[in-house]
């Protein structure tokens, strides 16, 4: 099978399937480029806040795969996959665009933007563009540099501020400095281009049509490699929505080649639905002969434990103080993507089985072993306040406060094993050989809870399929391999162990969280390490230290390793943003190449789970030294799988997108400053946020 065909169905077809289930009802305007624009030039138009964008753009020219994600209501931005001659020679780059300012009734919408920021430069560009809507016209008008020039149609104005804006860098840079920040080509040009357009959208029919001027002369890349060169500046497209986020394009590009683009969008903020609570009969009308041998029937605590467990939470432990009149319940949860639906569970059994002396619940959230908040509830059968409702979504989220002797505790190391199979999927992308690699497997997970709050935790990965094994490409990188010899772990290794560790999680305070593992970490390497964080009750900022020291494992995924050994340690800095929903992390210290600098990563987080994010990491390799790509860089996707399945459970698809695997700037991903985003879920203001679901 060819690379452009794989690439195809890989990149097209699959994901597509998927995101059938979660499109948006709203126009969606996707450029070839993956930017909200008509065919290959931008509008002034985004997307709706949190909109996630897919597109395939076939042409004679080029294939391009592209996503684009608006970031905040001004803020766009997009990452492109282009090939040229069935990926022959291929191109990646990244590409911004912030609105300026919104349409009003006079006033039209205003945008600048900039294509190839971290690139090659070929398909470099920058521009400020308008857009009006006049009835079920809109109207876009755009002044461009770099490729959007063309031969040019003005004085650049930017000429006015410094003649250096007249001068402007060669637009392709070549291998060497792939990735760099092309700050030479930015707004420069002794001249700059004129495009815009104009798009219909039909009455009643889920059709629009578009009609582009489009300056660019294709001479930066494609005509050099055989493609076609414009004999038209006007460009024509039928745009059709057969369902809503779901966008067929055809076009007549240039007077000279046809062109067909599939365009999806999601809401990635879309409000998560409040599904239907499993059914089940309640311990208290179960017969005591009926129920599991290890239940008491005369026990409260045990009948509790056992509707917990059957609702998809934890209970760790519980006591009634009868002085206070106050129940403390620790908690974990298992299947609620949303810890607010968690705990509203858990108050209302609580209120089931609690004996009558506790007219307050105090329940404390602890996530993945470390203990974070306590919440405060009133009972609800004893509320009977007319402003029920109200008081209902007002529970009172305090430091973590408990006995210091539980009356009931649960032993979860008693005939507790727990067991997931799953069919699993990699990508390694953007291989010069091979646009994208692939591996089809399926996947053991294991976790076993051992005395003292240890637990044991694997998984092991059966090959089905994969195309790793075709790559015969050596790294060449001068640095220690730690990284880029990644396809043969993924060839010779297709079927094997990938983790297999003892991992103790814990609180030594409400502020102060510790992790502690060693054994098999992940498919490249074993060791030990530890991490600390500190993150003040209701803080925005938090810190933290993780040190490991580990050593490459074999490439068969066995238990044998290699020679290389090497320790990483890293001091961390965490915000977390009141605006947008944002969080910046930033991890300064030692690499697993032994370089040493720092990673700057920003997400975004919503309420239903989806996180989407960048990084950037700069250390002490120059950029020679690290190759292909200059740096360290790239997009972390969190996807949930409850919007999926239509049921409450608590996984997801995570996955990091690099423009290129390197070895400058490498670390272990899962071990190197992960509590924080471990506990991104039941944060002071996540929580706070989401109280409102309480209601009725």
């Amino acid at each position: 099978m060819s690379p452009f065909i794989r690439m195809l169905i890989l990149k097209a077809v699959l994901p597509f399937k998927v995101l059938l289930l979660l499109f948006i009802s709203m126009p969606i305007a996707a450029s070839d480029y993956g930017t909200i624009g008509l065919i290959d030039t931008p509008t002034a138009r985004m997307s709706s806040d949190g909109v996630l964008t897919s597109t395939i753009a076939i042409q004679s020219r080029t294939n391009s795969y592209a996503v684009t994600y608006q970031a905040t209501p001004w803020l766009e931005g997009t990452f492109r996959y282009t090939g040229f001659n069935k990926f022959v020679h291929y191109d990646r780059n990244y590409a911004l665009k912030v609105r300026l300012w919104s349409e009003q009734d006079y006033i039209p919408q205003v945008a600048v933007g900039i294509r190839d920021l971290v690139g090659t430069g070929i398909f470099g560009s920058e521009y400020l563009v308008a857009s009006k809507a006049v009835g079920n016209f809109d109207l876009t008008l755009g002044m461009g540099w770099g490729r959007l020039a063309g031969t040019g149609a003005i004085s650049n104005p930017m000429r006015i501020l410094s003649e250096k804006f007249a001068e402007r860098e060669k637009e392709f840079s070549g291998d060497s400095t792939t990735g760099v920040l092309q700050s030479g080509l930015f707004f420069r040009g002794k001249e700059v281009g004129i495009f815009g357009g104009a798009s219909y959208q039909m009455e009643s029919l889920p059709l629009s049509v578009m009609l582009e001027y489009n300056p660019d002369t294709y001479e930066a890349f494609e005509v050099p490699l055989g493609g076609l060169k414009p004999k038209s500046r006007w460009s024509m497209a039928l745009n059709w929505e057969p369902k809503p986020g779901v966008e067929l394009s055809l076009s007549r590009q240039h007077n000279q080649e046809w062109g067909i683009s599939l365009v999806a969008a999601l809401d990635t903020k879309a409000a998560p639905p409040r599904r239907q609570k499993p059914l089940y009969k309640s311990s208290l009308d179960i017969s005591n002969s009926d129920l599991p041998p290890m239940i008491s029937g005369g026990s409260w605590y045990d009948r509790f434990l056992y509707d917990v467990e059957r609702s998809g939470l934890i209970l760790v432990e519980a006591t009634v103080d009868n002085s206070t009149q106050i129940a403390t319940i620790v908690m974990g949860n298992r299947h609620y993507p949303m810890w607010v639906d968690a705990i509203d569970e858990m108050s209302t059994l609580a209120d089931l089985h609690l004996p009558l002396q506790a007219k307050t619940f105090r329940i404390v959230v602890e996530e993945e072993g470390h203990q974070v908040h306590s919440v405060y509830i009133e009972r609800p059968s004893r509320n009977t306040s007319k402003f029920k409702h109200t008081i209902r979504r007002q529970p009172l989220i305090a430091e973590v406060e408990k006995p210091a002797a539980p009356q009931f505790k649960t032993n979860f190391a008693q005939n507790k094993v727990f067991i997931d199979a799953n069919l699993s999927t990699r990508f390694q992308f953007f291989d010069p050989d091979d646009p994208v690699r692939y591996q089809v497997y399926a996947k053991l997970g294991i976790s076993l809870p051992l005395p003292d709050n240890w637990a044991l935790r694997g998984s092991y990965s059966i090959d089905i399929d994969n195309t790793f094994n075709e790559n015969n490409r050596q790294s060449d990188s001068v640095l220690p391999h730690v990284r880029s010899d990644v396809a043969r772990y993924l060839s010779e290794g297709d079927t094997g162990v990938d983790s297999l560790f003892f991992e103790k999680r814990g609180s030594l305070s409400s502020e102060l969280h510790y992790r502690m593992f060693a054994g098999v970490l992940e498919e490249m390497y074993s060791g030990i390490g530890t991490e600390l964080l500190y993150q003040p009750y209701r803080s925005r900022l938090a810190f933290g230290l993780s040190a490991n020291r580990v050593q490459q494992r074999d490439y068969d995924k066995s238990f044998k390793l290699l020679d290389y050994k090497t320790n990483t340690a890293f001091a961390s800095a965490y915000w977390a943003s009141p605006f947008y929903n944002f969080d910046l992390a930033l991890h300064a210290g030692r690499y697993l190449a032994g370089d040493n600098g720092a990673t700057l990563e920003m997400r975004r987080t919503f309420s239903n789970g989806w996180m989407i994010g960048l990084w950037t990491t700069f250390t002490d390799v120059s950029s020679k030294d690290f190759g292909e790509g200059s740096f360290d860089k790239g997009i972390f996707l969190k996807v949930p799988l409850d919007q999926f399945l239509g049921r409450n459970v608590r996984t997801s698809y995570s996955t990091r997108v690099r423009p290129i695997q390197r070895d400058g700037g490498a670390r272990l991903e899962d071990f190197s400053g992960n509590i924080w985003w471990n506990l991104r879920s039941v944060r002071y203001d996540t929580l706070d946020e989401n109280l409102p679901r309480r209601l009725p």
